[in-house]
């Protein structure tokens, strides 16, 4: 016994608009401009792996070509430090050396207390701006927030001298205390996404007893968790990435970032060219951690992006 079903002009309908979306020329064509567009992004990470699996001395000859040049994990060796000097010389190496555990630790330290520094002092500022009554609030929350137009080339200088003058130079406090504490950006971040938090919330828990700093513990931090995460992520690659200030106050081995380091290793070159391929194989190493983060939170951060939403 068989059946059959007659198919309705509805759903005829829409069939026929799905195979019409899924061909139509504007589909195929949005979707070619998003191919061109991750190719153009991700070809340079492309480039820096294929420089990294590469020996320096076969890089001009094959400057063209897609593929490594003389494939070889010896540049990844040699900035893990597991390759000798004469191993290093022979696949076009300079002879320079990088602690570059050393340089990954003191990243990862520096980056940790700016992150953990700033997500605290701002989450507690952009609270008390957000949701505590106090007089002249507003104005002090407007000249803060004009600190924003401020370059900050301008107060490095005023911050190298009062680092110089307090003994600090070539330590860990020297390079995380001028953005240890909150940043006009981030307390105006988070304090966007406190307004959002219905007060009801927070005036149930007042009638439950719970006080200013319970109400902020228990109920909008743990709303609040995506934009912290954001701010947590961006605060810890915008100090992973950053060279100019730990070259100026932390150049010494003992307290030199991953950058400063690569900066270091990339002008060591006593007779021969740059150890591209060294120098890459570093480059891919202290992006691996960033990368990790981001394939981790990166939902987070697009939840967060609208500020919309409260789960």
């Amino acid at each position: 016994m068989s059946s059959f079903t007659a198919e309705t002009p509805e759903l005829h309908t829409a069939r026929s608009f799905g195979v019409h979306r899924k061909f139509s020329p504007g589909r195929i064509l949005a979707w070619a401009v998003l191919v061109l567009f991750m190719l153009a992004t991700l070809f340079p990470f492309y480039w820096m792996l294929r420089t990294a699996l590469s020996t320096t001395s076969s890089l001009p000859a094959h400057a063209s070509s897609l593929l490594p040049a003389d494939f070889t994990f010896g540049a990844i060796a040699r900035v893990l430090g597991l390759e000798s000097h004469a191993e290093a010389v022979a696949q076009g190496g300079s002879g320079a050396s990088m602690d570059f555990g050393l340089a990954l630790r003191n990243s990862v330290i520096v980056s940790t207390i700016v992150t953990v520094g700033q997500v605290t002092s701002c989450a507690l500022a952009a609270y008390a701006f957000a949701r505590l009554r106090w007089p002249g609030r507003n104005a002090i929350f407007f000249i803060f927030i004009t600190a924003l137009m401020i370059p900050g080339l301008f107060t490095t200088l005023p911050n190298f001298v009062l680092v110089r003058d307090l003994g600090l130079m070539n330590s860990f406090a020297a390079i995380v205390l001028p953005t240890l504490l909150m940043t006009p950006f981030s307390v105006f971040f988070l304090r966007q996404f406190f307004l959002g938090i219905p007060r009801e919330i927070e005036e149930a828990a007042m009638i439950d007893g719970a006080g200013h700093w319970r109400r902020f513990t228990g109920v909008v931090l743990p709303m609040s968790s995506s934009p912290i995460i954001t701010l947590a992520l961006l605060t810890f690659i915008a100090t992973w990435n950053d060279y100019m200030w730990p070259l100026l106050v932390g150049n010494n081995p003992a307290t030199r970032t991953l950058t400063v380091a690569l900066g270091v290793f990339r002008s060591q070159t006593p007779q021969t060219g740059p150890d591209w391929a060294g120098l890459m194989a570093a480059a891919l190493i202290a992006a691996i951690p960033i990368i990790v983060l981001y394939l981790v939170l990166g939902k987070r951060i697009i939840n967060s992006i609208g500020f919309s939403g409260i789960k």
